[in-house]
């Protein structure tokens, strides 16, 4: 009559009462049989070929009474409503059929069986919804994190997706008032419509067999996985519950948290721990079973997890580590105004699981990559994931001490401290303090670069980072286009009008090089060009970079070339003929240095902007950003544009610089009646260490004060200048390029450059010029007219093509620009050939 099954649950023999075969499900889908498990309690379906598989209920037909004779806390019943054509489908809460318990010593229970109360038909399409008082078969666990089908990117996100909801059968749990009385047997009864009875499982255990339970935080340490190198993937796996995806916690302790000279900014990757943290919800006769790194470690008893709050096998240990939630409403107010101030936001037990506000995610997108995953409003930054708010927030905290870490810009002192939580408490108000600020010294931030963000995705994030401008750019990777959308030919701006967003592009080539275009009016076509990864599989090359800077500068736009000097093919000819406004820098490299030196020597005015390039959400923007001194002018996009073209401008990845060259400032020209000496003074401040200062003349440092680990750095100096010249400010590492590292994917350092002041020391125009830089840029003009002649995609003369330039002589139209070029340069070394 039963089957053995696990611990606290029994399966009924139901063949001989069987009387319908799965032509019976019609459309429904195919249930199968045999030992089934679902949610973890097993039951048991008839499968013999030759027999039926399922009770049959039937309106007019007798009753099926299935003997039992066994004690039963439970009866748990796994049926399904058929679908009938020939007969209305049954109202909300019709009774459909009646299942009657008999007890010994008790009156008998009759149960109606109500529609969409404690059964359901299949499901039909869209119009469908499962019972009340019943759970769906499907399963609820969730996809494997890092593998599956393309179709599932999108769904992986949500942990646990939409296979519940394709259900086989409905489970509805029949409880015994006596249950030390045995159940005698289950009598079963159609009243309306046609139901088929699956399996039926008996509860012996004092436990609601389906979860009801809301998830906690578990927490396993098993000591033998550290250095492993598998620790970042830990899985927990529970039979009678769920648990969502394992996460790594920290190794290292509070302190070393609290005490991090990048507070504020992530926390460095720590993913072979020992330690690691699911969210858990199991009945109590579960089993929590742990694995990391596709071996198996333990399986633990959430009975014995739950009674004591801890439990531990083969090493492995489990421990509840919430105490309880409140669900707090959060303020974060600037320390001077008592204004809420839009930041950036992380909160964390101790032990280091997130708490992070609602309508945040935990961890973005499971901690994996998110190239071209806009998740709107987080950022991540090492292991730690940051939601942007406007100042207020909420969500669950934790009761007890929860560690916060707030962060807005390089202008704001973060805070990374703990507060404690008190049983009840509903209201919690942190405190960002202004340490500088920028804006009113007339100095106004923005990152020259960014991708994937919506506009709005952008002015939310950028008033978090206290960053004044964004410029969001619109590209193509190959048949990828992005942000088209988003492009109106104007700024989106905050209320105030002191935070912009303005949509442009950026053009891109693989060989010659990529273009960054602000404030387009309309769009540049085509916007990449000559085949993968910029543009189009097997495309061809139909324009160059200097067509794109004239129709840009055309529509009042500025030219910037990004990430000088890679691809390094045109830059040379776009510089030497005036059509680049400035240069960025999105890495602290020497070779990236020494080429911006290069040009700086060549005697040509290059002003330096700082941008981030992000393309994910384990970039914040402004990480490198462009202050850009307006003086006395108000703020405004075209404001700030004309400024940068003036050389007004510093990079920074968080430290801020001012130079002063016999007062002058950064973009000025300086001029001497011949050799002499230049007073310079410098300042860098941080929220980050820095080590030291340097003033670089015409490529080499002159001038350096240091101090390691340092806040405030400043220098005076007198230094020789014996013609034209240039004078720059940078800060960073004790050797200027091995400081401190961000947290961001790329691990950019902090590190900041001014853009030059220039000094003319033989008439009123500023004339230096080196010939072997002007002979490598003729070099580089010579190779790059190589590869369009040589080796770029065109269309064949057999194949007649109308180019977008509408000129007849499309090779023609190529080679211009790079012509001219070689003109101009040319003549520079014709004056000056040594």
């Amino acid at each position: 009559m039963t089957n053995q099954a696990p611990a606290d649950y029994r399966t009924l023999d139901l063949s001989e009462y069987a009387a319908a075969g799965p032509e019976v499900l019609g459309d429904a889908p195919p249930i199968a049989g045999g030992l089934r498990t679902f949610r973890g309690i097993p039951f048991q379906i008839e499968s013999t070929a030759d027999r039926p598989s399922f009770v049959l209920l039937e309106p007019g037909a007798p009753p099926v009474d299935i003997a039992i004779g066994q004690s039963a806390q439970r009866v748990v019943v796994a049926h399904l409503r058929l679908a009938d054509p020939s007969t209305p489908a049954p109202e909300l809460g019709d009774i459909v059929a009646e299942y009657t318990f008999d007890v010994e010593g008790q009156a008998a229970a009759a149960v109606p069986i109500r529609e969409r109360f404690e059964v359901a038909g299949p499901p039909d399409g869209w119009n469908w919804q499962g019972p009340f008082l019943a759970v769906v078969s499907g399963t609820s666990e969730p996809l494997d994190r890092r593998r599956g089908a393309w179709g599932d990117a999108g769904v992986r996100q949500t942990e646990a997706p939409f296979r519940q909801t394709t259900t086989e059968l409905f489970l509805w749990t029949w409880t015994n008032p006596d249950p030390d009385s045995k159940l005698t047997s289950i009598r079963l009864e159609s009243r309306a419509c046609r139901l088929i009875i699956a399996a039926i499982t008996l509860g012996t255990g004092d436990e609601d067999p389906f979860v009801r339970d809301a998830a906690v935080p578990v927490r396993v340490t098993a000591p033998d996985t550290a250095g492993s190198g598998a620790g970042g993937d830990w899985t927990f796996d529970v039979d009678r519950g769920l648990a969502t995806y394992a996460y790594p916690l920290p190794e290292h302790g509070l302190a070393a948290f609290l005490d991090d000279p990048l507070k504020g900014w992530g926390e460095a990757e720590d993913s072979d721990s020992s330690r690691a943290y699911a969210r858990v919800a199991a009945v109590p006769s579960a089993t929590l079973s742990v694995g990391v790194g596709g071996e198996a470690l333990a399986d633990l008893s959430w009975r014995d997890i739950t009674a004591t709050g801890s439990a531990e096998r083969d090493g492995v240990r489990v421990e509840l580590v919430e105490p309880g939630r409140n669900w707090v409403h959060v303020r974060v107010l600037d320390a001077d105004t008592g204004s809420p101030v839009p930041c950036r936001v992380h909160f964390r037990s101790l032990d280091g699981v997130p708490y992070q506000p609602h309508g945040h995610h935990d961890h973005v997108n499971s901690d994996l990559g998110t190239w071209h995953i806009d998740v709107g409003g987080d950022v991540r930054l090492g292991r730690l994931t940051y939601a942007y708010i406007d100042g207020t927030c909420q969500g669950w905290l934790p009761v007890g001490d929860v560690a916060v870490d707030v962060a807005r810009g390089f202008e704001y002192e973060p805070l990374r401290q703990v507060v404690h939580i008190r049983k009840g408490q509903r209201e919690l108000e942190l405190r960002l303090k202004r340490w500088t600020s920028m804006n009113d010294r007339g100095w106004y931030s923005g990152d020259s670069h960014v991708h994937f963000l919506s506009a709005q995705g952008a002015l939310t994030e950028q008033q978090g980072e206290d960053l004044n401008v964004v410029n969001l750019l619109q590209s193509q990777w190959g048949s990828l286009f992005t942000n088209t959308e988003d492009f109106t030919g104007r700024p989106q701006a905050s209320e105030d009008g002191q935070y912009v967003t303005w949509v442009s592009q950026e053009n891109r080539q693989h060989m010659l090089g990529h273009l960054v275009l602000w404030g387009l009016k309309r769009p540049v076509m085509p916007w990449c060009t000559d085949g993968l990864i910029e543009a189009e599989h097997g495309g061809a090359l139909e324009a160059t970079e200097s067509d794109w800077a004239d129709q840009c500068h055309e529509q009042g736009g500025t030219v910037v070339i990004p990430h000088f000097p890679l691809p390094n093919g045109e830059p040379a000819t776009l510089i030497a003929n005036g059509r680049a406004d400035a240069v960025e820098m999105i890495f602290q490299h020497p070779g990236f240095h020494r080429e911006y030196y290069r040009y700086l020597n060549g005697g040509y005015r290059l002003p330096l902007v700082g941008g981030t390039d992000k393309m994910s959400s384990d970039v914040p923007v402004g990480l490198y950003r462009t202050y850009v001194r307006l003086g006395d002018e108000p703020f405004s996009y075209d404001a700030w544009r004309r400024a940068v073209v003036a050389g007004r401008t510093f990079l920074s990845g968080g430290p801020l610089l001012s130079l002063k060259v016999d007062g002058a400032d950064i973009g000025d020209t300086v001029r001497l009646r011949g050799p002499g000496t230049v007073s310079v003074e410098a300042t860098a401040e941080s929220v980050f260490p820095i080590s030291t200062l340097e003033i670089v003349r015409n490529g080499e440092v002159v001038c350096v004060t240091n101090e390691d680990g340092a806040r405030r750095l400043e220098l005076a100096a007198e230094i020789a200048v014996d013609g034209d010249c240039w004078l720059a400010a940078r800060c960073g590492g004790p050797s200027h390029f091995d400081g401190p590292a961000h947290r961001d994917v790329w691990g950019r350092g902090v590190f900041a450059h001014t853009s030059p002041v220039y000094v003319a020391t033989q008439s009123e125009e500023y004339a230096l010029f080196d010939a072997a830089h002007a002979r490598y840029m003729l070099t580089l003009i010579e190779g790059s007219l190589g590869y369009i002649r040589d080796r770029s995609a065109r269309y064949p003369d057999s194949h007649p093509v109308t180019h977008h330039h509408g000129e007849p002589d499309h090779l023609g139209y190529l080679e211009r620009p790079f012509l001219e070029a070689q003109a101009a340069i040319q003549s520079r070394l014709d004056r000056d050939p040594a």
